[in-house]
């Protein structure tokens, strides 16, 4: 075999190595029919887990009273802390005012820390879920 034809021979073999793995690959599509309302159910989901309405976590009580003060809380507190969701609850007879939705403690305290500077008497808890 001649040197000059041995790198032309080489490059040729490399070549039809890469034509012939690409020919043969392997082609497929995918369809998914998915239900209109699981993107419905995802929402409201997201929605209530905003709200704290599914949470196992921890949350902050800004306000235990009646429902204008917890209004003025409430608009009070989202002027100063959008970061944290804030909502207010109905307990017979009171209104409550609670921020955040914590999935630890640690993540409630640190919060508590900034929000105490402007509402001194709030406090942690960990509410407790209606079955």
């Amino acid at each position: 075999m001649n040197l000059r034809t041995f790198p032309k021979l080489f490059i040729a073999s490399i070549l039809i190595l890469f034509v012939s793995a690409t020919s043969f690959a392997q082609t497929a599509t995918l369809t998914v029919n998915q239900d209109s309302k699981i993107t419905q159910l995802l929402n409201l989901k997201k929605g209530l887990e905003k709200d704290n309405k599914l949470s196992d976590g921890y949350t902050i009580q800004l306000y235990y009273g009646e429902l204008d003060k917890a209004n003025q809380i409430l608009s009070k507190y989202r002027g100063s802390f959008s970061h944290w969701p804030a909502s207010i609850g109905y307990e017979t007879p009171n209104f409550k005012v609670w921020a955040g939705n914590f999935s630890t403690r640690i993540e409630a305290e640190r919060a508590l820390i900034e929000i105490q500077k402007s509402f001194s008497s709030a406090f942690i808890l960990k509410p407790e879920r209606r079955k």
